[in-house]
């Protein structure tokens, strides 16, 4: 199901809905759930089930190295020291995945663009945010914020190909 590229293992399908386990993630996995620990998500759910959920759309052991860990700088604790075992690529994709709030939102989507661990993290984390199936209310505020999230993901998905 995996090849290893020299650098890093890849799927050698396009649709994964499947988690890659190798030592690199089986670490993020671990990092994920400390980090997120006793957190819950807007679904009322623990939070750990986004980056799993977001995970198992990777296709590479980086790319699912990111996803699991997209929001750790962001959210936690954590410092970009506590992930410096990760792959420089790894690193580069998450500093790009944290929104610094000084930063327009939409500057901010467009230089997701410029790495490709990053940008697919993003479209995966866009898509599962905006589905409101998870939801058990949705408010006049959940529907301001998904209408940022689709023209984030047409950025994303379309703008200047």
């Amino acid at each position: 199901l995996t090849a290893y590229t020299g650098s890093e293992y890849q799927l050698n399908r396009k649709e994964t809905d499947i988690l890659i386990y190798t030592k690199l993630t089986k670490k993020a996995i671990k990092i994920a759930f400390k980090a997120h620990k006793d957190v819950k998500g807007q679904d009322g759910l623990p939070y750990i089930c986004h980056p799993l959920h977001l995970a198992e759309q990777m296709t590479t052991e980086y790319e699912t190295c990111a996803a699991l860990l997209h929001d750790v700088l962001e959210d936690s604790n954590m410092t970009e020291k506590d992930l410096s075992d990760f792959p420089e690529e790894v690193i580069k994709a998450l500093k790009l995945l944290t929104h610094d709030n000084r930063i327009a939102y939409d500057v901010y989507i467009k230089h997701l663009k410029s790495n490709p661990i990053a940008k697919a993290v993003k479209i995966a984390d866009l898509k599962h945010n905006l589905d409101t199936s998870r939801l058990d209310r949705i408010t006049p505020k959940v529907l301001k914020r998904n209408a940022k999230y689709r023209h984030a993901l047409e950025i994303l998905e379309h703008e200047g190909e």
